[in-house]
């Protein structure tokens, strides 16, 4: 079995597509796997760190904000796939799997000029350009969403969820005992409302910014906070609100969490960007969950991720520019209704699939059976 995986850019590419490998892995020790992605992009370290060979393309993708730095843009797309073309006439694989973005697509659009198998992964309810692309002539793409007809051939579309780490993906089998490790973590009290924050690993700005804002409301209302600011935001947040921070016991702040399935226990309602792997893993938790997506993004994904949940009565939204005004209004909604909450979580874990990497590399393996 020989496999190559591309894309990547961002961890919610990135990420899924090292859970695909080492599925591979685990079904064929003797597997050997070979990942393509952008130079100079996380993938490059990503992927060495988690065990696996990775090439690098000199590529990037439409600027919209600066029209003028895509002069260059078709002379990078001709060089990387050239570049693409070759490395996969050396390795000669069984098949080729991308999971979004631009690297993914000059990869396996060298790929299907050559005749050899592709599968795409989507993660978000509104497709990637590159991913669209592709569709035509890939053997099976495989979703996370519901009506993804409106993208693709629905006969070559399989719903196989996106993969998220095995030890979250088991959380509701540990969470209990996770969750009284936490409190002697965090030092919070069980009997109160705890509420998680999370910008990603960078942080998030307007979401960081309501929280600020809003301080006095977790202090004042005897809310326990755990607050993950990112790194491009923890110091001048922590300097501004030490002083405070001595006298508001029930807030930790951090600038990033290294146990989350901790965090994730602990936690009785989660505010959360709406990246499609967050997403996914928020699912298997099966928490009350309030999403702010960001604005940010290419073809506004989060938004149209987040209404996906909404629709189906599985979390509630907050649009990005009015996250200062409504964010308290919004969790005292929940709060104070144990109705509400228990329908939140109930319906967010209704849509958890937890062997996403399984059902994935099932698809990989008909197509080659083929």
């Amino acid at each position: 079995m020989k496999a190559i995986i591309s894309g990547g850019g961002t961890g919610g590419h990135i990420f899924p597509a090292i859970a695909i490998a080492n599925c591979l892995k685990r079904r064929y020790e003797d597997c050997r796997i070979l990942f393509v992605g952008a130079e100079g992009k996380m993938e490059m370290q990503k992927v060495p760190q988690a065990g696996y060979d990775i090439v690098g393309l000199k590529i990037a993708g439409f600027q919209r904000k600066k029209l003028w730095k895509n002069f260059s843009l078709p002379f990078k797309m001709i060089s990387a796939s050239l570049k693409a073309r070759k490395i996969i006439k050396d390795f000669s694989p069984d098949i080729v799997i991308g999971v979004g973005g631009y690297t993914s697509w000059a990869t396996l659009r060298e790929a299907q000029k050559l005749g050899i198998p592709t599968l795409l992964q989507e993660q978000n309810s509104f497709a990637g350009k590159s991913n669209m692309q592709l569709s035509s002539r890939a053997q099976k793409i495989c979703v996370a969403y519901d009506d993804m007809q409106r993208f693709f051939s629905i006969e070559n579309i399989v719903k196989t969820g996106n993969p998220v780490r095995k030890n979250i993906s088991a959380i509701r089998e540990t969470m209990q005992k996770k969750r009284q490790d936490a409190l002697k973590t965090y030092n919070f009290n069980g009997e109160k409302t705890t509420v998680l924050v999370m910008g990603g690993s960078l942080g998030a700005g307007t979401i960081n910014q309501a929280v600020e804002n809003h301080l006095d409301y977790f202090f004042t209302n005897d809310i326990q906070l755990i607050w993950q600011t990112g790194k491009f935001y923890y110091n001048d947040i922590y300097e501004r609100n030490k002083e405070r921070l001595k006298e508001y016991t029930n807030v930790r702040i951090t600038e990033f969490i290294t146990d989350m399935e901790e965090v994730y226990s602990l936690a009785d309602i989660i505010v959360s960007r709406a990246g499609a792997l967050a997403i996914s893993e928020l699912c298997c938790v099966g928490k009350p969950v309030v999403l702010i997506p960001s604005p940010n993004v290419a073809e506004d994904h989060q938004r149209k991720n987040a209404m996906a949940l909404v629709e189906k009565e599985a979390a509630k939204m907050i649009l990005d520019s009015e996250a200062d005004k409504k964010i308290t209004e919004m969790l005292d909604e929940i709060i104070n209704n144990g109705q509400l909450r228990e329908r939140l979580g109930k319906n967010i874990l209704s849509l958890a699939i937890v062997d996403s990497d399984e059902r994935i590399v099932d698809e990989a393996e008909k197509i080659i059976g083929k």
